[in-house]
């Protein structure tokens, strides 16, 4: 690839968001903006090699998006009506919508950012759109790198991405930030859409690798914009307390040919100092905003509890168990209850984790984690340690067929060796 081609790459990917957004803010239509975005970036292209890099690139590629808008509204214009009657209004139409395009570069661009994430987070679309756009839109990312960081077809990704504008389009989506009551409502799509990716990234749903370093990236970059744009959202402080606190732990959670590393076996010492700290600063903050007992900020603070141990035997597991209690108070869900079982495992012992893990899922509880295959896993690593080894057996068993990730199956295969071995070993003393 050439200096200008690489220095181009660079440029959109800074600029994009920004430039699609100011765009949408004049067409209203952030399909539209994204195709005159991309025309603006096919002119770049094309004269940018011959003629270098303008001085101001941003400026240059609202330049060309306002042309292509200008030659769009022409050619629109003529087929619908005749040249005589409409070359007076055109010539005005054309330069309002240049002076338009020419003040959204000019105006508070962050506001276009904020609008743009709302739209592409809007609660009208599938999740699965939310996720696919606003990596689109805001994170710059091509379809074919969203495909791969999900592991799907380019296709399926590119029809999501189709479906989710039109739906927006043909809805008439505003696009405009919320206020009040809706705000709120908002915000906790476009929260849920930023924690989803991060997630994905974080543990890999299905493929050959643990993480997907470059979604977890793109998550925590989102999270740091919402906070720049919402200084005053308690929980997006806290999402992003929660995200820098998982992932400064990145460099220890692989091993050396790329195996997953748990929590407990992690070499504390290559967990990140810096974004310990950016992560505890993000969670003071939601507290003294008053957000401390929120979804996100109670998950953040399980965190710290964590990152605060000095090794994993000095994990404070009683005050994790309490935070899971306010968090089935303030959002109750079997993923939750899964993990407090876990943390009741650790402070009362393996059969009151088997007693909290059975409450989710008899007739009487929530049965919905039937299928997930983290339940068999802590199932069977409490009924291991009980010594229940050919239930445990069966439920490692379960779970190795349930998830999609090769590491995680290579975790679960480990943890039958063990639980083999020491039935052999029962049997033997036996």
């Amino acid at each position: 690839m050439s200096d200008v081609h690489s220095t181009i790459e660079a440029v959109w990917k800074i600029e994009s968001t920004r430039l699609i957004a100011a765009i949408a803010r004049v067409t209203r239509d952030i399909g539209v903006a994204e195709e005159l975005a991309q025309d603006a970036l096919v002119a770049a292209l094309e004269h940018w090699p011959e003629e270098g890099v303008p001085e101001k690139p941003a400026a240059w590629l609202m330049t060309a998006a306002k042309r292509r808008a200008i030659d769009g509204l022409r050619r629109g214009q003529m087929l619908e009506q005749k040249h005589e009657e409409i070359a007076r209004e055109l010539e005005v139409q054309q330069q309002q919508l240049g002076e338009a395009m020419d003040q959204a570069l000019d105006q508070v661009i962050d506001d276009d950012v904020l609008r743009l994430i709302f739209t592409a987070c809007h609660p009208i679309l599938p999740v699965e759109g939310r996720v696919a756009l606003t990596l689109r839109l805001i994170g710059g990312l091509t379809t074919a790198e969203i495909a791969r960081a999900f592991l799907l077809p380019e296709k399926t990704i590119g029809q999501r991405i189709f479906r989710a504008k039109k739906t927006l389009s043909e809805a008439h989506v505003p696009f405009e930030t919320p206020r009040g009551d809706e705000l709120r409502r908002r915000v906790q799509s476009v929260l849920s859409v930023v924690y989803l990716i991060f997630n994905e990234g974080h543990t890999a749903t299905s493929g050959q690798e643990w993480m997907r370093a470059a979604l977890c990236d793109e998550a925590l970059r989102l999270g740091r914009m919402l906070v720049q744009f919402l200084p005053g959202e308690s929980e997006a402080q806290a999402l992003l307390a929660l995200m820098e606190l998982n992932a400064a732990r990145t460099a220890a959670r692989l091993g050396s040919n790329g195996e997953a590393v748990l929590l407990p076996d992690q070499d504390r010492s290559l967990w990140d100092d810096a974004q310990i700290q950016r992560g505890m600063s993000a969670l003071e903050y939601a507290q003294r905003l008053g957000g401390g007992a929120g979804y996100y900020a109670l998950q953040a603070a399980i965190a710290a509890c964590h990152m605060s141990a000095r090794t994993a035997a000095e994990t404070d597991w009683a005050q994790i168990v309490q935070l899971y209690d306010a968090l089935m108070q303030t959002a109750p869900s079997p993923i939750v209850a899964l993990n407090r079982a876990v943390a009741v495992s650790m402070v009362h012992g393996p059969a009151a984790g088997l007693d909290a893990l059975d409450a989710i899922t008899t007739p009487a509880g929530d049965s919905a984690l039937a299928g997930y295959h983290l339940l068999h896993s802590v199932r069977g690593d409490l009924l291991m340690k009980m010594g229940h080894f050919p239930e445990a057996r069966a439920e490692i068993q379960r779970a190795i067929t349930m998830t999609k990730n090769l590491r995680e199956q290579e975790l679960l295969t480990e943890k039958l060796k063990q639980i083999e071995n020491l039935d052999e070993y029962a049997e033997g003393v036996r």
